[in-house]
């Protein structure tokens, strides 16, 4: 067996446990782990497939950000999981019914699935010479696909401001500091003088 074949069935099966102990697992902060493994997996599956710079994307992204996320937030809630799996058994019908649904979606898909012609050459086709896999990624989304890229960040920024707006609450209860009234503040009407007299106290 060669040094490819090797890593290549150690991050796969790696993979596959470990998102199957996501499932799994009882504990959330446990599940969260076991996705940051299953995430460096799949990276290291992109290194072998020569796609480094999204091997670095997926560490970067979502290890770095989206599964610590996670794991804070897991941690910092304070959920009753006694509580949670005693209405897993009112769900397991319908999430049952759910899987089977998807598993034959994915059995159909699957089925009548035939691979194009062109792919095999698609994919063997080498990168211009003397530029790299990023290089080349860079130069086929800001060259090719810049105005589909350009949309996708609108699309994602207009998202943004939906959720931030959504979920903006104005309490009256709450103090809240008024920049504007505090640059035009009368130095004369902020401060009072007082003249204490000596034993007198205030």
């Amino acid at each position: 067996m060669t040094v490819f074949a090797f890593a290549f069935y150690l991050f796969a099966i790696a993979a596959v446990v470990a998102g199957l102990m996501v499932v799994v697992s009882k504990n959330p902060v446990h599940s969260v782990l076991w996705l940051i493994l299953a995430f460096l997996s799949a990276s290291g599956l992109f290194v072998l497939m020569g796609a480094e710079f999204v091997a670095m994307l997926l560490i970067i992204v979502y290890v770095g950000a989206v599964a610590v996320l996670f794991l804070f937030v897991v941690m910092m809630l304070d959920i009753d999981f006694t509580e949670l799996k005693g209405q897993l058994a009112q769900y397991m019908p319908l999430g049952l019914l759910i899987g089977v649904i998807m598993l034959l979606q994915l059995g159909v898909a699957f089925g009548d699935w035939v691979p194009s012609e062109n792919a095999e050459a698609l994919r063997s086709a080498p990168t211009p010479e003397g530029v790299e896999n990023t290089a080349a990624l860079g130069m086929l989304l800001y060259d090719k696909y810049l105005y589909l890229f350009q949309a996708a960040g609108l699309i994602l920024l207009v998202a943004m401001i939906g959720a931030i707006v959504l979920t903006l609450r104005h309490r009256k209860d709450v103090k809240r500091q008024n920049v504007i009234a505090q640059m035009h503040r009368d130095p004369a009407k902020a401060m009072e003088m007082v003249d204490v007299k000596p034993g007198q106290g205030l």
